[in-house]
């Protein structure tokens, strides 16, 4: 066992937080600190040094509510990805399995899956949102860990994880068509970005290499053509 996995074992091993740790792994969205209080039972602070532990471990990430009314922003938590499919949760290889499943169904290509998936996903995302970040984010939330470069209209984001590494090294057309068409799906759906191309790699040494346009880059003194 890795040094990673001994550190996650270690803050599982308390009962009650492997019972925060399982509640936000079975919740269908982001976790607050209030309904954990009335789960577990105990004050804000007792859970919040649980979550502590959790997110210090990377059992779960921390993230801050959008919030559209009055009121300070809750901190929310949900599973991070890396560690989907571990610790009894299921996760990436269940969302992969059932988007090729759903192919063969239906007699479609991967890459037609994948731009489906990321339309429907797109629509669940605020609008309001910077559109760079909202990609990058489910990027991030997919478990590819993004390092992202600009340079005018272009951005680059390069893949520093595959989370589906088992099965790309065996199938790397399906798997990464299946990834283009899921960021062709976000992008569209999203609106103001174009994917210009996905350069895969090897999948266990990772390192794809995303380059998407930005529509709406607009520098500073530089008139916008959409305006009269």
């Amino acid at each position: 066992m890795d040094e990673s996995l001994l550190y996650e074992a270690k803050a599982l091993g308390d009962p009650t937080r492997h019972r925060i740790f399982r509640y936000i792994a079975d919740a269908n969205g982001p976790v607050g600190v209030a309904e954990l209080t009335d789960f577990v039972g105990l004050n804000h602070n007792a859970v919040r040094q649980h979550l502590a532990v959790l997110k210090s471990a990377n059992l779960v990430l921390e993230e801050v509510e959008d919030r559209l009314r009055p009121g300070r922003p809750r901190l929310l938590y949900r599973l991070h990805p890396e560690v989907l499919e571990r610790w009894g949760t299921t996760g990436a290889y269940s969302w992969l399995a059932g988007l090729l499943a759903g192919a063969v169904r239906r007699h479609e290509q991967p890459r037609q899956v994948g731009r489906q998936e990321g339309h429907r996903r797109a629509a669940e995302l605020p609008a309001d949102a910077d559109r760079i970040d909202l990609l990058e984010n489910e990027m991030t939330r997919r478990g590819f860990r993004p390092s992202r470069t600009e340079k005018g209209t272009r951005v680059e984001l390069v893949l520093g994880r595959c989370p589906f590494a088992d099965v790309a090294e065996s199938d790397p057309a399906t798997v990464c068509q299946l990834h283009l068409g899921l960021v062709e799906g976000l992008t569209a759906g999203l609106g103001g970005m174009e994917v210009e191309r996905l350069v895969a790699k090897e999948a266990r040494r990772a390192g794809c290499r995303l380059v998407v346009r930005n529509l709406a880059y607009n520098p500073a003194g530089v008139p916008d053509p959409t305006v009269p």
